[in-house]
């Protein structure tokens, strides 16, 4: 037996499992690169925060800004003031900026000429009824597509949404018929509200909107209602309509302004003189009457669309995306 002792072999370095060796030199350069965020784009980052690349993205930022609102704003002042002219500086070449003299007194004189007030009675009686209609049609289809679930439901969608890719002038004559001799009833509603208000409510675009904002209420609500004994029209008309508030805001606000802005078809099912909406009857009087009296109709017939539109501009925004995103 030999002498030499046996020297005990020590045990490795124990390594914690949650430790990995780290390679230094390129790979980590590398991997601390790829982890950076990129930024793609005409102008970096570090560009903008330079005074010069400050300066320009203002530069920038301003000329768009006051480009379009100018493109947009500038007629609707070019109307406004050109009532306040007159017929010699209207055809003044070039055309001043300013109005020479203020006199509000063309707006009267426009007021009686044209018989204003009687185009504008008409025209309001055809976007309320147009907007009841609307309402009552558009709101139970949506409805029954959304919740109550038809067959070929999906099928009937489509078909609506199909109309919206035809022009309107495409089915401006069938529609003429349709009006002028009633399918099954035979009745002629030429020079009647009912030519106006009938057409209003088949929208396919307001029964899209209505639609996808039903589908974004929990159904779970629905079936509670239904536990306590409600039927289809109940649960429509407590539980349905009153959380629906912004999008039928929408629809009512859409609906009257496109009745009050349209011109062809009230020109057609409407050739009665006594009938005639606002944008029909200034054009049907147009070649009588001054080019700044005629101007100054213009903006009467335009100021109960433009207060509408800026008093629910909220309103608006928010109906067109509420519905957008569940959760």
């Amino acid at each position: 037996m030999s002498n030499a002792t046996v020297q005990p072999s020590r045990p490795a370095p124990s390594r914690r499992p949650d430790s990995a060796p780290v390679k230094a030199g390129r790979g980590t350069r590398g991997r601390r690169k790829e982890a950076a965020p990129q930024f793609r784009g005409v102008v970096s980052p570090h560009t903008l925060k330079t005074p010069r690349g400050r300066v320009i993205y203002w530069i920038v930022l301003v000329t768009v800004v006051v480009g379009f609102t100018a493109a947009f704003v500038f007629p609707l002042y070019w109307m406004v003031t050109g009532a306040l002219r007159s017929p010699e500086e209207l055809a003044q070449m070039p055309p001043g900026f300013f109005p020479e003299s203020l006199d509000f007194a063309v707006y009267a004189e426009a007021w009686d000429q044209l018989n204003l007030g009687q185009f504008l009675g008409n025209t309001l009686l055809y976007a309320g009824g147009a907007l009841l209609f609307t309402l009552a049609v558009d709101v139970t289809a949506a409805y029954a597509l959304s919740k109550l679930r038809p067959v070929l439901g999906n099928l009937v969608l489509g078909l609506m949404l199909a109309t919206l890719m035809i022009p309107p002038m495409v089915i401006l004559l069938p529609a003429y018929l349709t009006v002028k001799d009633l399918p099954i009833l035979g009745w002629d509603l030429l020079n009647t509200p009912w030519a106006i208000w009938l057409p209003a409510a088949a929208n396919g675009f307001y029964i899209f909107l209505l639609k996808r904002f039903f589908d974004s209420i929990p159904r779970e609500l629905l079936e509670a209602a239904q536990i306590d004994g409600a039927s289809a029209s109940r649960i429509l008309w407590s539980i349905v309509l009153p959380v629906s508030r912004p999008i039928i805001g929408v629809v009512s606000i859409l609906s009257v302004v496109t009745v009050w802005k349209d011109f062809v078809w009230p020109l057609l099912v409407l050739p009665d003189s006594e009938n005639m909406s606002i944008s029909v009857g200034i054009a049907s009087l147009s070649a009588q009457m001054p080019q700044n009296v005629l101007i100054a109709a213009l903006v009467i017939a335009s100021l109960p669309a433009i207060i509408v539109f800026f008093v629910f501009q909220r309103s608006i925004m928010a109906g067109l995306t509420a519905g957008s995103l569940k959760g």
